[in-house]
């Protein structure tokens, strides 16, 4: 996070901004290289060695019948979404590109992503631990709202702690200076991880005894912590909420505690038994992906800082028991198996210390949060999607298998 400023650095960059509007303009049409290899090498620190995709053009300007002045045409906010690939992330780009228009939106990940994704809009390659070159994104792309998902979630974090405490907390605050310095408004959600055992499980507030006993919730709550201070201290528009499982047909699960809830249906379609890591009575608040997606826009797009910085969301709670009777009405062969109590899965002493449901009532006044799916409509739609999913599996499948001798021989 450490940034170098020299007296030579802001003297190049000084002697480039001097040069004429036509020989500036005639070096970024024909060779953005050759712009940048003319800078001293201290500044070249801040160069991008794999910029993914070219910045947009210019913003348009109109004159208002003033010489003197021209004012910039109105236009949507520019976004960069961070961790785009994953669940979250791509359900949210798919929004906000529908609202902004896709060239407005700018995915990120450290992964290459699929033609399809990348051919829907822009998309770069961004590591949230490198300071620079987060910067040089923001500043080429002209941003400004980060939406920043780019976490290692609740079990994958368990199991490696060092790489969570470098991803999660390093890459926020990267992000919170960026916000700083440029003047950002920062969407970074948390996680009812954030709470631990000590804290009322029932109907939780959002503001409660917080002291997390996971390396995910750990950090988790250092950054809520930490965006509420740059809030208070620089001025920060930094905006979070706390998701719960989130249930989505349309990406695998990404490591967390709650994905139980999201295989159970690829297994209950695809083999008709599921053996489950977490105990038949565990009870945790879920919600579905579109409503997480709204929920997220709502609060994002808010026009004024609200009263708070971050807020409980949830849509409803249940049990693994539960989520199966429900399967079991549209799948009565669907069975279930649980773990030995007496040697129970890791995640199951992670989702003992979360919450059993949330009070979202905060939300709801503040910006006007509501969900649209409780459990029986979610079930019966990821079993659709899912089933849908199958049967075009398995289209594939035979077709292939009908046309391939004959494609051969011909």
């Amino acid at each position: 996070m450490l940034r170098t400023t020299t007296s030579s650095m802001w003297a190049s960059t000084s002697r480039l901004l001097r040069q004429p509007l036509a020989s500036a303009t005639t070096t970024t049409r024909f060779s953005r290289t050759a712009a940048i290899s003319s800078l001293s090498a201290s500044t070249r620190l801040f160069s991008i060695s794999a910029a993914a995709s070219s910045p947009p053009p210019p913003p348009q300007y109109s004159n208002n019948g003033n010489n003197s002045a021209a004012a910039a045409a109105p236009r949507h906010p520019r976004v960069l979404v961070t961790g785009s690939l994953g669940q979250l992330g791509s359900g949210l780009v798919k929004e906000l590109r529908s609202m902004y228009g896709n060239e407005n939106v700018v995915a990120s990940d450290i992964r290459k992503a699929p033609e399809e994704f990348m051919a829907s809009g822009p998309f770069v390659y961004a590591d949230v631990m490198n300071y620079s070159m987060l910067e040089r994104i923001v500043v080429d792309w002209r941003i400004d709202w980060v939406v920043h998902y780019s976490a290692l979630l609740s079990a994958v974090a368990e199991k490696n702690p060092a790489l969570a405490l470098s991803v999660n907390m390093t890459g926020f605050q990267n992000m919170l200076e960026l916000a700083k310095v440029h003047r950002l408004r920062l969407y970074s959600p948390s996680t009812i991880g954030a709470f631990g055992p000590s804290t009322p499980k029932n109907n939780t507030p959002d503001l409660t005894i917080m002291r997390p006993n996971t390396i995910y919730g750990i950090t988790k709550l250092h950054n809520e912590l930490l965006g509420e201070y740059y809030r208070e201290k620089f001025g920060v528009d930094f905006r979070s909420a706390r998701y719960p499982g989130i249930l989505s047909a349309d990406t695998p699960p990404g490591g967390g505690t709650t994905d139980y809830a999201v295989d159970i249906f690829h297994h209950a379609i695809r083999t008709g038994h599921y053996d489950c890591f977490l105990s038949k009575d565990t009870r945790l608040p879920m919600m579905y992906l579109s409503d997480c997606i709204k929920g997220t826009v709502d609060h994002l797009t808010y026009p004024t800082p609200l009263p708070q910085s971050v807020y409980n969301i949830a849509a409803c709670s249940f049990t693994p028991a539960e989520l199966t009777a429900e399967i079991q009405k549209h799948l009565p062969h669907f069975t279930i198996s649980y773990p030995d109590p007496a040697h129970p899965d890791f995640r199951q002493a992670i989702a003992d210390s979360w919450p059993a449901s949330l009070d979202d009532s905060m939300a709801r006044r503040d910006f006007g949060w509501k969900e649209e799916f409780g459990m029986e409509r979610m079930v019966k739609l990821m079993l659709d999607k899912i089933q849908a999913q199958v049967d075009a599996e398995k289209k594939v499948v035979s077709s292939t298998a009908t046309n391939g001798p004959a494609a051969m021989a011909a």
